[in-house]
């Protein structure tokens, strides 16, 4: 898929919300109250939650400026959907956002009937000034930072910053620019395993989840890496440098991301020849010391 302006990506977020008529109202009254170009939103997008008790949720609007999302309670809301097509996705880092909550309906007796415009309207209102709060807040704490599209994906940003956590939701459109980071200097690459000079660690870019060749999985709410190849067959030892893993994923427009999801390390006591696994033993890197 082919680079998208912002405007583009604004406009396609809407598509997702097709056939979902009380989600469509309530988003779209959000975003126009909000009228705010300085804060990010994402339409359908799946996150680690703060609570434990899933692996993954959608949420139905996130706001990853202010580190808090929207869930869209409707009378009759059915979030199934085929496991293996969700871990294919980018799923945001989502451990220390708030919840809000805005249901279309009220319970009468056993009963579930639709909100009235004007109580939806209502509540709606109330969550924008939630909303404006927190970038007031943000902004006062010199936390805040205004959404810039393009240079979200941009390695410049993050060596600027000369930091990237799994927190921050950190993902680059390229393999180039996430090796960027750590001195690579030349063009496109598709290579899914790169070792950085002069250091005991190298950049993974790996499909977690399942592909032709591969049996990838996360594990232990984003903390292990399971690989396997689909035949069983045998793997040998893997190398034991350090791991900075990018996964390669698709975002919420289908395009392919590669997420920064920690540093890991090969687990020595479960690894054997037809599986191996990798523990995260960092969140952050601190990118000064592969430029000194």
């Amino acid at each position: 898929m082919s680079e998208l302006t912002k405007e583009q990506y604004i406009i396609r977020n809407f598509k997702k919300l097709s056939g979902k008529p009380w989600e469509m109202y309530v988003i779209t009254r959000v975003l126009h109250k909000l009228d705010d170009p300085e804060i990010e939103f994402i339409c359908q997008q799946y996150i680690n939650p703060p609570t434990n008790d899933k692996d993954y949720y959608r949420a139905d609007l996130a706001f990853p400026t202010l580190k808090m999302y929207l869930e869209i309670n409707e009378k009759y809301h059915d979030d199934r959907e085929i496991e293996d097509s969700i871990r294919e996705k980018e799923i945001l880092e989502a451990t220390s956002w708030e919840s809000y909550k805005i249901p279309t309906y009220e319970k009468k007796g056993k009963d579930k009937i639709d909100k009235s415009i004007k109580k939806l309207n209502s509540d709606i209102d109330v969550f924008v000034n939630i909303l404006r709060k927190r970038k007031r807040e943000l902004i006062a704490s010199k936390k805040f930072v205004a959404w810039d599209y393009e240079a979200k994906y941009s390695p410049e940003t993050y060596i600027k910053r000369a930091k990237i956590h799994v927190n921050d939701n950190v993902a680059f459109r390229h393999q180039k620019d996430a090796k960027k980071l750590f001195g690579y200097k030349k063009g496109h690459t598709r290579n899914s395993y790169w070792k950085i000079k002069g250091f005991n660690q190298a950049i993974w870019f790996p499909k977690l989840y399942d592909n032709k060749d591969w049996i990838n999985r996360l594990e232990n709410n984003s903390a292990t890496i399971h690989m396997q190849k689909k035949d069983l067959s045998t793997l040998g030892r893997p190398d034991h440098e350090e791991r900075v893993v990018f996964a390669h994923n698709k975002n919420v427009l289908g395009q392919t991301v590669y997420k920064f999801i920690g540093v890991f390390a090969v687990d020595n006591e479960r690894t054997n020849e037809t599986s191996h696994y990798f523990n995260r033993v960092d969140k952050e890197i601190i990118l000064t010391k592969y430029y000194k």
